[in-house]
């Protein structure tokens, strides 16, 4: 049986979409569909249905889905195993947006130059989703904000990066105190859904901030942008670089406060994997220390892409 073909139907279910899935694993969605269709026949049974625009595990997917996911896992372990003097085999990393459009390529650029033989595979999700990927297995590891909750003592947790909150301000911007601007300009703010907008909102809460809003979106890029058109103003994390090129923004720094976000990664306690962990982990915080904000300035600063 090639693994492949089990990888795809896994991720089928917990995407629910081929098309994702295509997008995910870099195929187009009939490579996917060809895999589904191969793997069922070897099996004798059909794995998946359409319910709608999703697609659902069937009674026999569902009850293969769990030993096909535990077989991955070893799978992907026996190289590992077998190389233990020279970190190499497949690893599954998760990561968030920002991670992967920022410190990500200089992360891979550090990893393939010095261990070749470590395959990456990328997933980009949200925090709460990356979190639980990990934590049953699905991935080996992620880099994504540290938990506001306790973590449970079968995970490792690296810090990577500080990020203070600041005010998203254009250039042309004439308050400087950031609660002023904030109180008074039309405010774009990050999704409460997310776990950095829920850190965003505990912060106007507390300083008693009821700010005039505008949107409400998932995309600290996407909001950087609106905010250069002139459509408001936000309060972001300070999140690694590179943003979007041509931005003339104000970052004006707020309060110390206990709001701001830590970057790092997160793992399960895997003696298999620990000595692929920790070399993605070493040259993660070469990548990362390039990356550092300064100290918050008392004056805004601009940022001129």
């Amino acid at each position: 049986m090639d693994t492949r073909f089990l990888e795809t139907f896994v991720a089928v279910v917990e995407n629910g979409s081929i098309a994702e899935t295509a997008r995910q694993l870099n195929l187009t969605a009939a490579a996917v569909t060809q895999r589904i269709q191969t793997l069922q026949e070897e099996i004798g049974v059909g794995l998946l249905s359409r319910v709608g625009r999703t697609v659902r595990p069937t009674r026999a997917g569902m009850a293969i889905l769990g030993r096909a996911r535990n077989f991955l896992v070893e799978a992907r372990d026996f190289k590992s195993i077998a190389t233990q003097d020279m970190p190499a085999g497949e690893f599954r990393l998760g990561v968030t947006s920002t991670v992967l459009s920022g410190v990500l390529p200089g992360i891979l650029s550090l990893l393939t130059k010095k261990y070749p033989r470590i395959a990456l595979t990328i997933s980009r999700q949200t925090a709460g989703d990356l979190y639980a990927r990990v934590l049953e297995g699905a991935l080996d590891a992620a880099i994504l904000p540290e938990p506001s909750f306790a973590m449970p003592k079968t995970c490792d947790w690296q810090p990577l990066r500080r990020e203070p909150l600041i005010v998203l301000a254009p250039a042309s911007e004439s308050l400087r105190d950031p609660h002023a601007i904030l109180a008074s300009r039309p405010f774009i703010r990050q999704n409460r859904d997310t776990w950095a907008g829920r850190l965003i909102d505990a912060y106007l809460r507390r300083s008693r901030i009821r700010p005039h809003e505008l949107f409400e979106i998932d995309g600290f890029d996407a909001i950087a942008i609106m905010v250069d058109r002139g459509l408001g103003v936000s309060l972001v994390h300070d999140w690694a670089p590179p943003w979007p090129e041509g931005l003339r923004l104000a970052k004006i720094p707020v309060p110390r406060n206990p709001f701001e976000r830590q970057i790092g990664m997160l793992w399960t306690r895997d003696a298999l994997r620990s000595h692929i962990v920790h070399p993605l982990l070493e040259q993660a915080e070469i990548a990362f220390a390039s990356t550092k904000p300064s100290r918050p300035a008392r004056r805004a600063q601009r940022v001129d892409d």
